[in-house]
């Protein structure tokens, strides 16, 4: 069995429960294309804090859900599966173009403000809020912007640049 950092996965989703008695799951796919899943051979399952690779014997998707029969699961090691959470290696994401991106590329970009100029460097996103934010370092203090499609303005992948545009008064709330 292989084994893989956690920083070096995505979040793919989550195993939920048992179907029927042939020793398959219902899983959860936490993702906007499921369908870019249907020949999945296998996924890294978090087991004690460390991600093991499980191979895929046969899936068979349902919209946002799939069912899926690991090779060699049986019986009792389905109900250790059940809850667990699924990861793949970053290098599997399909690349974005354009100013969609992933939270985790742009990291380290440096934030160029449409009235404001170079704000700060990207350390950071808070996901865990109803809309995403981006946190940029700006002389020591952090600024805290929406990841919205009228903010982001232009994503440079090779200058590792992003242009914004933020909303009125927002980056002096936090620099004044």
């Amino acid at each position: 069995m292989a084994i893989l950092k956690k920083d070096d996965c995505y979040y793919l989703g989550r195993i939920n429960k048992p179907f029927g008695y042939k020793g398959e799951v219902h899983i959860y796919l936490d993702v906007d294309t499921p369908e870019e899943y249907a020949e999945l051979d296998g996924v890294y399952v978090e087991i004690n804090k460390r991600l093991v690779l499980y191979e895929i014997e046969s899936i068979r998707l349902q919209g946002n859900k799939a069912v899926v029969k690991f090779v060699d699961v049986e019986g009792e090691d389905v109900d250790r599966l059940l809850g667990r959470d699924l990861y793949l290696p970053l290098e599997m994401l399909p690349p974005l173009e354009g100013n969609k991106f992933y939270f985790h590329e742009v990291i380290g970009f440096e934030v160029e403000d449409e009235e404001k100029g170079r704000i700060g460097v990207i350390e950071g996103v808070y996901e865990n809020t109803r809309t995403p934010l981006l946190s940029i370092m700006f002389n020591g203090k952090e600024i805290l912007m929406p990841v919205i499609d009228q903010v982001i303005l232009d994503v440079n992948r090779e200058a590792k640049l992003m242009k914004i545009k933020a909303p009125q008064g927002l980056i002096d709330l936090y620099i004044e």
